[in-house]
């Protein structure tokens, strides 16, 4: 199983010393993290995607490319590539030239955003949302399986004998999550493809995310890619720690209260007992975590969200090193003893390259 973070790169007033950092802060901040995160034993780091202020990585794999070249083992990814708004061309090749930069430490995924404006930006319609999304994948799916690609579609000017380039580091695409918080859609197109389905878990409630696993779980059976319980699924989370609990929720009171995403709605307490959110003690974290298997199954990836809300740096780094030293270890142990034989590790671009020449080398034997 993999364990990591991801970033949604805000920039946003600390409420405890009323400074705001500037992006360059910001930007240096989250490099800085994910090289902690590497420090500490992490597996993934994951940054995401946005277009307009209060956010910062605009560019993930410019980003992504930095990190690759001061980093060996950590996995690169996305927490949301734009299918929507972003040129499915563009994205094969910016991502197959990352993938051969960091020796196939990349995987991405697939999401629509959560900023309606972006849309007319770059030209589409937000009315067209899911649409884009299912046909903007369907031609990335070709582009990087296809050496030459003739296509027609509704929301960009055909393809005839179109080759992307770089080519997928060893024939080999890069691994590709579907993200999403409520659609259904989404969850099908992953299930159709066999690729993995990513749920955000951090706003909504456990019923919610299960019913959401839990069709993307049925939906990878039925398209004839395994059982239901070898679909490959992550989950999102959000956590602040202190060793004592009382100074855990203490600390992390005001930036709740006043972060955008979810500040001046329901209380800490309620939103800690309603939602995967977790303020508390590492050992609280733990438990909290290893309960998610109980409604969605054996699963391969855990991110969590631990640099909003005006965190300063300094804190964020501290919270990696708990994570790291007392919370991934104690977390991986037990995922593992759990799981299944025939239930699958999460992908990486070794073992996918693995099972190809498996397959290719017993294919050859026939």
């Amino acid at each position: 199983m993999q364990f990591g973070i991801f970033t949604v790169g805000d920039v946003t007033v600390d409420p405890t010393t009323g400074r705001l950092p500037s992006e360059r802060d910001r930007i240096t901040a989250m490099t800085t993290i994910a090289l902690k995160a590497e420090e500490v034993g992490l597996d993934v780091f994951a940054t995401g995607e946005h277009h307009n202020p209060p956010f910062v990585p605009s560019s993930p794999t410019t980003m992504l490319g930095w990190i690759a070249a001061r980093t060996e083992r950590l996995l690169l990814s996305t927490s949301t590539t734009l299918i929507t708004t972003n040129d499915p061309v563009k994205i094969a090749e910016d991502y197959a030239m990352l993938q051969h930069l960091a020796d196939g430490r990349v995987d991405l995924m697939m999401g629509r955003g959560n900023t309606g404006p972006v849309y007319p930006w770059f030209g589409q319609d937000i009315r067209n949302g899911i649409p884009l999304a299912i046909e903007n994948y369907d031609l990335l799916h070709r582009l990087w399986r296809e050496d030459v690609v003739d296509w027609k579609g509704r929301f960009r000017t055909p393809l005839q004998s179109f080759t992307s380039t770089p080519r997928p580091l060893d024939g080999i695409p890069p691994f590709v999550w579907h993200g999403s918080i409520r659609s259904p859609e989404i969850a099908e197109q992953a299930a159709y493809y066999g690729d993995g389905f990513f749920a955000n878990h951090i706003f909504w409630p456990k019923e919610h995310t299960q019913r959401m696993v839990g069709l993307y779980r049925e939906r990878f059976a039925h398209h004839g890619h395994g059982s239901p319980d070898q679909a490959i699924v992550g989950l999102g989370g959000q956590v602040f720690m202190r060793r004592n609990s009382q100074d855990a929720v203490r600390e992390f009171r005001p930036y709740f209260d006043n972060a955008p995403v979810y500040g001046h709605g329901p209380s800490l307490e309620e939103f800690t007992r309603e939602t995967p959110l977790t303020v508390g003690s590492p050992q609280q974290v733990i438990d909290r975590t290893l309960g998610f298997r109980e409604y969605v199954g054996d699963y391969q990836r855990q991110l969590f969200l631990m640099d909003h809300a005006g965190l300063p740096l300094k804190t964020v780094l501290e919270q990696l090193d708990l994570l790291g030293e007392e919370v991934v270890p104690v977390l991986r142990k037990e995922f593992d003893s759990m799981r299944p034989a025939h239930v699958p590790e999460a992908p990486t671009h070794a073992a996918l390259l693995a099972a190809r020449d498996a397959a290719t080398t017993t294919e050859e034997d026939r």
